[in-house]
Parts: C-alpha cells; sequence; structure tokens
C-alpha cells in the first residue's frame, strides 16, 4: 500500500514553511526534495569516507573505487542495461551533449539529418544545433498533433533516406506527454537510424527498461529523482559507446600519452569520465535509486496518475483555467490563468506558500505553438499529496477574487 504519510516523513524539506505558510511544492519536474537516506549518504562520504577515485593504494580510495563500481551496478540494474554502458556525467545536458560532440560530430556528414521536435527541452536542441553549425547536417522538426504529441505516423513521414538520428524526449518536461519510443526505435532501427533519448522526465517517474525499449542512447539526471545535483547518467549500448570520442580529457580516462602527442584512451565507460567526479554525487545517486526502487517504479506512476486525474478534474471546475495538456500521461500539468501573465499568476502562488514554475521552462521553440509567451507548470512526484493540490485550487479561487476587484 502506498503510504504517502510515512514517505512524506522521509523529505525535510516537507516541514519547511514558505510565505508563512505549509509548502506546497510543485516543482518536480525542475528538481526534487531528497529523502533523509539521500542525504545520509552525502554527508556519509564527506564525514567518513572522503577520497578520491582510482587515485591510492590505501583503504579509503579502494573503498571508494568499490563504490563507484557497485553504484554504476545499481544504475544498471534499474535500467536493465549491462554495467559497462553506465557513463557518469554532471547531468542530462551533459549526457547529451557527449552524444553530440562525441558520437554525431564524428559519425555524420554534410548534408545527414537528425530529427527533433519543438516540445524539446533546450538541453535536447542546442547541442544538436552546435553539430549543425560545425558539421552542416540539417535539422528537421517532427510535426506534433494539435494537442502537442508526438505520434509514430507523423516521425514516419518525417523520416528520409538521409536520417541518421532522431532525438527526442521519453516525456516533454512542458506538455508530459509520453512519446512512442520503443515503437519508435524499431522503425528507426530498421533504417539503421540512432535514436538518443531525453528521459529527464521520464526514468524519475516509471520503470524505465532500455533493451525492452531498444534505445542507443538515454539520458538523465540525479537531482530530478530524489538525488543531489551535479550527477546524471549517460547509458548507451556499448558498441555504439566505443565509437564515441570523449569530450573531456585529463586525468583517470587514458591509459598512456607521450610527448609525440599520442594518447590511449580506457575503453568505456572511464574513457569519458576524465578529472575527479562528483563522488559524493555518486553515493547520492546510489542512494536515490535504492529509495525509489523500495517504493516501486510502479506505485510512484500509480500515485502520480491518481494525483493527476483528481487535479484535470478539479482544474476543470474553474472556468478561468487554460489548461493545455489535459490528455498526457505524467504528472506535469501545465495551465494559464485567463488574462493574467503566467509568472504574475506563480508570484500570487508564492504568496500562499505554493511553489510552481511559470516562464518558457527552457522549451523556448514551443512557445509559438501554444500561441502563448509563457505558462505555469505544475508538476507532481512522488510524495506530492491530494492536501497539496486541494491547496493549489484553493489558492487558483481566491485569485479569481482578487483578479477581478483589481479588474
Amino acid at each position: 500500500m502506498y503510504n504517502i504519510k510515512e514517505i512524506r516523513k522521509d523529505f525535510p524539506m516537507l516541514k519547511k514553511k514558505m510565505q508563512n505558510h505549509p509548502l506546497v511544492f510543485l516543482d518536480n519536474a525542475s528538481t526534487t526534495f531528497k529523502p533523509k537516506a539521500v542525504i545520509d549518504a552525502i554527508n556519509n562520504y564527506y564525514v567518513n569516507e572522503t577520497s578520491n577515485s582510482h587515485r591510492g593504494d590505501y583503504d579509503l580510495c579502494f573503498h571508494i573505487d568499490q563504490e563507484l563500481d557497485d553504484t554504476r551496478k545499481v544504475v544498471a540494474e534499474f535500467l536493465n542495461a549491462k554495467k559497462e554502458e553506465i557513463v557518469f556525467t554532471s547531468g542530462a545536458s551533459m549526457s547529451i551533449n557527449l552524444v553530440a560532440y562525441g558520437y554525431a560530430m564524428k559519425h555524420l556528414k554534410k548534408g545527414d539529418e537528425i530529427l527533433l521536435t519543438e516540445s524539446e527541452h533546450a538541453s535536447n536542441i542546442l547541442p544538436w544545433f552546435k553539430v549543425q553549425q560545425t558539421v552542416g547536417v540539417k535539422i528537421k522538426f517532427i510535426p506534433l498533433t494539435k494537442e502537442g504529441r508526438l505520434t509514430l505516423d507523423n516521425v514516419k513521414k518525417s523520416i528520409t533516406n538521409k536520417t541518421k538520428i532522431i532525438a527526442v524526449a521519453q516525456i516533454t518536461n512542458v506538455l508530459g506527454y509520453l512519446a512512442p519510443i520503443k515503437e519508435m526505435t524499431k522503425l528507426a532501427h530498421q533504417k539503421k537510424i540512432i535514436v538518443v533519448v531525453d528521459g529527464a522526465q521520464s526514468v524519475p517517474h516509471r520503470l524505465t527498461d532500455v533493451k525492452d525499449l531498444d534505445v542507443d542512447f538515454l539520458s538523465f539526471s540525479a537531482h530530478k529523482m530524489c538525488g543531489p545535483t551535479g550527477i546524471g547518467v549517460l547509458y548507451g549500448k556499448y558498441e555504439l559507446l566505443k565509437k564515441t570520442d570523449p569530450t573531456l580529457t585529463g586525468g583517470g580516462m587514458n591509459v598512456d600519452f607521450y610527448t609525440d602527442g599520442k594518447v590511449t584512451y580506457f575503453d568505456p565507460p572511464a574513457r569519458f569520465e576524465a578529472g575527479t567526479l562528483n563522488l559524493a554525487g555518486v553515493y547520492g545517486l546510489k542512494a536515490a535509486i535504492k529509495y525509489l526502487t523500495k517504493i516501486g517504479m510502479n506505485n510512484i506512476e500509480k500515485h502520480e496518475k491518481e494525483l493527476r486525474d483528481y487535479l484535470i478534474k478539479e482544474l476543470k471546475k474553474n472556468k478561468d483555467v487554460i489548461i493545455y495538456n489535459e490528455h498526457a500521461e505524467s504528472g506535469i500539468v501545465t495551465i494559464n490563468k485567463k488574462n493574467v501573465f503566467a509568472q504574475d499568476e506563480a508570484t500570487f502562488l508564492n504568496s500562499r506558500g505554493i511553489a510552481v514554475r511559470s516562464g518558457q521552462h527552457c522549451a523556448k521553440i514551443l512557445n509559438g505553438f501554444l500561441n502563448t509567451p509563457a505558462t505555469v507548470r505544475i508538476s507532481l512526484y512522488l510524495y506530492t499529496s491530494k492536501e497539496d493540490i486541494d491547496e493549489l485550487i484553493k489558492a487558483l479561487k481566491e485569485g479569481d477574487y482578487l483578479n477581478a476587484y483589481f479588474a
């Protein structure tokens, strides 16, 4: 049984007050709170186990090496991947940049095509723009449906004999729709197209099986899944990682180098992990995955769906609320109030202790599609309660009266 009261006890931040109100945190697509288990794991590194990795012949260092290896195993099991297919990065942005610069710039040529969508986060657009500027590839955007959804049919229509990469989010960060990744990869691989998936908004919220999805590359960040900032993961099929060049060089990723400039790199994943990793972050990532696994990813997904259904039902009772993604499959609900600028609405909600995101959400191309300069994004997570939603709905209604008063 999903015990929301017990789960909420695990998160110290939920005891915080904001604007003299109990904190209602509904910006989980941006980042998430950390359970005590994660905080303790990070503190344990700094208090009891501080050392570097691969740098010393003493017990502390050896223990860090073991912890790195064990965390890689935990991440691999979480994704149903192989240990050697897990690369530690600073987050999803770095992961996608690594694929764009280390793989695409190496293997694509002028005239090749990369398919994106208008709903992508900046982290899954700007690196590909750089590939376009450097190599001369062509960026094309797969058309979305009227409600902003990516469909397999539109993917089919967009593919040409020049398409080499399809890079899309499994769940987009504004509209929250679930893309047909498994069906898309099957189609793409028939045409020898590489599929790069941004999993920042999906991996923290649903069971992810990379073998079942058959994706070529997948990226995500720890901080969006109860883990610390500054640590993330790139999953890549091993044969593709071997074809990818490191984009960061330095200590710890090479076998040897000589005065004539010759360098021999380690095999993946070590070749992509130059310098000192965010070791405290690695401890926190491992603890976060264990925490989510204990609750159960299917349970988390079910909890979010039940809350989302309730939220949509309550929002629809307010005639002044515009809902942009009523039928999305995730815990992301994007709205506006009629005749109210999104950031004004978010500022008002903040005065009631409610944290939501307003603006363009790093998906600036989507503004034209939605025909609005900014939106208010509500995003749920495993510790969000029905009472949180009730407070939001109450505040939105209170805002109606204030808007009418000042009109």
